[in-house]
């Protein structure tokens, strides 16, 4: 089956933009954050990608997720994030997944389930506030680890809220409260194994955040992981394309409106061609009333009218466009582009959201 909407994924650019943090944090290693589908990109192909480009590990947020990328034939060490429902954790260790704890019961379950020593890591919550331990109890929740036959400390990590903001103190708060539960685990003759703080943002903005490894997610992708290191983020090239074909060409006169609502009236004739991709597709329902805009024959158009779930239209004016023209979404044509980053600006979001949205619906095509 083929439909006229499909996403075209770059892995050579993926392979690029995590050589490319390499290149910036060496000596410490790159884990490519694969999780939510590969931030929309496909997991598995873009996994597969992050590795080809110098990775040494991958990072998801399920256990499925790790599952998935074990099915794949991908063998390498693979973390989860963050706690797990405990039905889940038998699955996650006989896949050899690396899981997270902050948590008594977490580690009683995995102290509890055959075939150890298991690796675990320990997440301490150094401000963000989601998930973590408090630093006070790091050293308790790592001596019970050890203490564990069944158990192996693997590393110990946090997790940065505002690195994509250089200028902002609290990363520098953050990063002294983690080295100071580094060194009372130290102190307690504790190996905190492998140490690890940064997200792209701070892989690319913050050396001293780099340590044992980074994890990189949103800049493996080409996007950026904030405004404030955008300067940091020239030489990555966004991966994903978002790509359609007209499926109707109409003329409506003008005074005419369109869409659910007639919210958008014509002030003058044109030529309007449908585009079979909607909201259920990722597409944001009001993205015309932010200006958003689609290419096709090389130009931008503007989308006219309320997103609906399956479709949307376009004004192409008197231009001639014919059922079967290629619209680019996301990506470029000709000398034009668009990019996630463009539709998050306009919207008040953030590229993550972007590509992170792109429903199952739309096929991950691979061009390497």
């Amino acid at each position: 089956m083929s439909r006229w909407a499909w996403a075209d994924v770059d892995s050579s650019a993926i392979a690029q933009n995590v050589a490319v943090v390499r290149d910036v944090v060496t000596p410490s290693q790159v884990w490519a954050v694969v999780k939510a589908n590969g931030y929309g990109h496909g997991a598995v192909l873009a996994a597969q990608a992050a590795l080809h480009g110098g990775a040494t590990g991958l990072c998801v947020a399920l256990v499925q997720e790790g599952l998935q990328l074990r099915a794949a034939g991908i063998d390498v060490p693979v973390m989860v994030l963050s706690e797990q429902p405990p039905a889940d954790v038998a699955d996650a260790l006989a896949a050899g997944l690396i899981l997270t704890v902050y948590s008594d019961a977490a580690i009683d379950a995995i102290a509890g389930c055959v075939g150890g020593p298991h690796l675990v890591q320990l997440k301490v919550d150094t401000g963000m506030h989601r998930v973590g331990c408090r630093p006070v109890d790091a050293v308790a929740l790592a001596r019970r680890i050890v203490a564990n036959a069944n158990c192996r400390l693997f590393g110990t990590f946090t997790h940065l809220a505002v690195a994509d903001e250089p200028d902002d103190p609290y990363t520098d708060t953050q990063l002294d409260r983690f080295d100071a539960v580094l060194a009372e685990l130290i102190a307690a003759g504790i190996d905190p194994g492998v140490v690890h703080a940064a997200n792209s943002a701070g892989a690319l903005a913050h050396p001293r955040a780099r340590h044992d490894l980074v994890r990189v997610g949103i800049a493996s992708y080409g996007l950026l992981p904030g405004r404030g290191v955008a300067d940091r983020c020239v030489r990555l090239r966004p991966a994903l394309s978002l790509r359609a074909r007209v499926s109707m060409v109409k003329r409506v006169d003008a005074g005419e409106r369109i869409s659910y609502g007639l919210r958008h009236r014509f002030a003058r004739a044109a030529t309007v061609a449908t585009v079979p991709i909607g909201y259920a597709d990722g597409v944001p329902r009001r993205l015309a009333t932010v200006g958003g805009a689609v290419l096709i024959r090389g130009r931008r158009r503007p989308i006219v009218g309320v997103v609906t779930m399956d479709q949307l239209m376009v004004d192409c004016g008197d231009d001639a466009v014919v059922v079967g023209d290629e619209v680019v979404l996301l990506g470029q044509q000709g000398d034009q582009r668009i990019t996630a980053d463009d539709w998050a600006e306009a919207l008040g979001t953030i590229g993550y959201e972007i590509v992170c949205a792109i429903g199952g619906r739309i096929s991950r095509r691979e061009h390497p």
